[in-house]
């Protein structure tokens, strides 16, 4: 298998299985404590809207957008999108942020959920649906934007859907067996290496885009990486030499568990 097509499917796997573990979390909370037929409804009503959004807009940026363009627009986007998450996974890194605590967020979504009118004793509990149908298409359209875009710009759309799609399942699969919230996935590890993937490969695209000529080609891809990788490293040391300054207050106190 090419070596793009590989790091695409290291890639869509990494950063959908972050957002299966959240919306995991979601689901978990609403049918523990209220319906699960309801629960489970609206997450396949979510799945089936997902999997149009990518079969539609996957396929019209292929087809119908010149590469050039859909390489420097997507590109931008990339590397917007992945300096957000490196900018977040070197700040719990380097102890900055408080780290994202599935167990927590499970707890608080419970106590949301238990607060709300008791389920029906029959018929469909719109709530569970709601709840579930919204936590899974939020997240899920995290998921879709990055198989959308890493597909698309180097036209390996199928690599990509396979690397979310073995996320789902995986993360799915331990849910089942644990059935409980999924708080020691190294969450904030999976993050730094997405961030450091999808901003290489934003640049890489986006100067394809305008019309750089990378020397050594795909190879140019993992130069960047690397570049990227020590650039982040170096910050989180920044920051932690920072941060631990005399009279210098916590940046963590008050952070909580809050979402990302």
């Amino acid at each position: 298998m090419h070596s793009v097509a590989v790091v695409t499917i290291v890639s869509s796997f990494l950063a959908s299985a972050v957002e299966f573990v959240e919306a995991v979390t979601i689901v978990l909370a609403v049918g523990v404590t209220r319906q699960w037929r309801s629960t489970l409804i609206g997450v396949a009503a979510a799945v089936a809207a997902l999997a149009v959004l990518v079969a539609v807009f996957g396929t019209a940026l292929a087809v119908f957008v010149p590469i050039s363009l859909l390489r420097l627009v997507v590109g931008g986007f990339l590397v917007i999108y992945g300096l957000q998450w490196l900018t977040k996974a070197v700040l719990r890194a380097a102890g900055a942020k408080a780290k994202h605590d599935e167990a927590a967020i499970y707890a608080a979504e419970v106590a949301e959920l238990t607060a709300e009118p008791p389920v029906a004793a029959s018929g469909m509990d719109w709530i569970s649906f709601t709840v579930a149908f919204k936590g899974v298409l939020l997240e899920g359209l995290e998921v879709a934007f990055i198989v959308v875009t890493f597909g698309a710009s180097a036209n390996l759309l199928g690599p990509a859907v396979i690397g979310a799609a073995l996320a789902g399942v995986l993360v799915v699969a331990i849910a089942l067996v644990v059935h409980r919230p999924l708080a020691r996935v190294p969450e904030n590890a999976m993050k730094f290496a997405v961030g450091v993937m999808l901003t290489g490969f934003g640049t890489f695209w986006s100067g394809e885009g305008v019309g750089i000529d990378w020397p050594g080609e795909d190879l140019a891809i993992v130069i960047l990486l690397a570049g990227y990788l020590g650039l982040a490293l170096a910050g989180v040391w920044i920051v932690r030499a920072f941060a631990r300054r005399p009279g210098r207050p916590s940046l963590v106190a008050g952070a909580g568990a809050a979402r990302p």
